[in-house]
């Protein structure tokens, strides 16, 4: 599957209620700084892959900023500011989702759509590109994440299929039974989102992109920087 044809949604929740638990690691005000950085690089490395377009969906105006600037488009969440239970706030996620993904095809005809985690700070242009071409030519698909349970990403290749995201507690399992295929492949940083300071441990040990590697070196935290969105970020630094 060529990643233009491919279409991408990401929710990202406000700030300022983000990643609650790192707090034992992390004060509010780091954690929001972190979640930016994170999303930042998973966008970065999702507009890199070349897919067709790639649409952030969120209530908060310093994400839709730092998304737009690097080439994704803004989706207002339909639900507004995320609430804090965790399955009221896991369909609000999945309605987001869904509301973009609508949106998208209002905009782009019946294209296939990926929903991708927002926090994968470790993700690689390459890998995305690579599960696209290891995944059906027809139908759905996930890639479950590191542990096993969630989801990392959600691929629907069907133009007339919602993507009928079931993101939550124990998310690979229910979208497995809803009928989508669990891809296997060497992706880990595709299928490592960060929830807490362990994942984040694993992330840097893999390599970070550079928003979130300027980040932790800023707060003390060392991690190793991908050298190709590194290079890229540089050369954007030459653009006027």
């Amino acid at each position: 599957m060529r990643p233009d044809v491919v279409h991408a949604v990401i929710a990202v929740k406000n700030l300022d209620r983000a990643k609650s638990r790192l707090a034992d690691r992390l004060p509010p005000a780091v954690r929001a700084r972190l979640v930016l950085a994170m999303v930042s690089d998973t966008v970065s490395a999702a507009v890199t892959a070349g897919l067709g377009s790639v649409t952030v969906v969120t209530p908060d105006p310093d994400v839709a900023d730092t998304v737009s600037a690097l080439g994704a488009v803004v989706h207002p969440d339909p639900m507004g500011a995320a609430v804090t239970a965790d399955a009221a706030e896991a369909d609000g996620l999945n309605a987001a989702l869904a509301d973009a993904a609508a949106a998208v095809r209002a905009r782009h005809g019946a294209v296939d759509l990926l929903a991708l985690q927002a926090d994968l700070p470790a993700l690689r242009a390459d890998e995305l590109a690579a599960m696209l071409t290891a995944a059906p030519a027809a139908g759905r698909a996930i890639v479950a994440d590191h542990a096993g349970h969630g989801t990392a990403a959600l691929l629907v290749r069907d133009g007339n299929a919602p993507l009928a995201p079931l993101f939550g507690a124990d998310s690979a399992r229910r979208h497995i039974a809803s009928g989508a295929m669990d891809l296997v492949g060497d992706w880990p940083g595709l299928r490592l989102d960060v929830d807490t300071a362990a994942d984040l441990e694993r992330a840097t040990a893999l390599g970070v992109g550079p928003a979130t590697g300027a980040l932790l070196a800023d707060i003390g935290w060392p991690s190793p920087v991908h050298t190709d969105l590194t290079r890229r970020y540089a050369s954007r630094s030459h653009v006027c």
